[in-house]
């Protein structure tokens, strides 16, 4: 039996919202410990997946997490190939420059404007992926706070919400919007 938002609170509604927003700003664990930016928001989610709201946010949050790990592991994949060639290189180019001490070139460095604009390109897809998830995971937690559902851009949805819509928590009269 679910409940409906309508009926919950004021202080039920605050802790739903103040919950919700947690889980999104949990992720950010992950710069502290591994694996933190699921863990963290699986557990507060699982905790408090009875509420609807919650459980919406809980999921999204967990899904936006999924897809970020499996956008970063297809830039690693893609850019894997091009590493092992440049690794061969690397070591054709310590053996050259072993032969030609004292007078190595940038002649016997061969494509490494590529390698440069290889890893270049990676380093920026991987760059915009990060601040994708800074924003994202900011305007998640604000739009939970203010007892809003967010849709992350990019997602995939690997958890399923629940075929019954979940409605957003209104305002309190006393709280202020912007």
């Amino acid at each position: 039996m679910a409940t409906t938002f309508t009926n919950l609170s004021e202080k039920e509604a605050e802790n739903q919202k103040n919950i919700a927003a947690g889980i999104h700003l949990s992720t950010f664990l992950k710069y502290l410990f591994p694996f933190a930016n699921f863990i963290a928001p699986l557990i507060l989610w699982t905790i408090h997946k009875e509420k609807p709201f919650v459980d919406s946010h809980g999921k999204r949050a967990i899904n936006f997490q999924l897809s970020i790990l499996l956008y970063s592991i297809g830039i690693g994949v893609l850019c894997l190939p091009f590493f092992v060639i440049f690794a061969a290189d690397f070591i054709s180019l310590i053996e050259t420059m072993e032969h030609t001490i004292g007078n190595p070139g940038f002649a016997e460095i061969r494509n490494l404007s590529g390698y440069i604009l290889l890893f270049g390109i990676a380093g920026l897809l991987l760059f915009g992926l990060f601040i994708l998830e800074l924003y994202a995971v900011i305007t998640a937690t604000m739009y939970a706070a203010k007892g809003k559902l967010y849709k992350y851009p990019l997602c995939i949805p690997f958890l399923k919400s629940s075929s019954e819509p979940v409605s957003e928590i209104n305002q309190s009269k006393n709280e202020h919007t912007s």
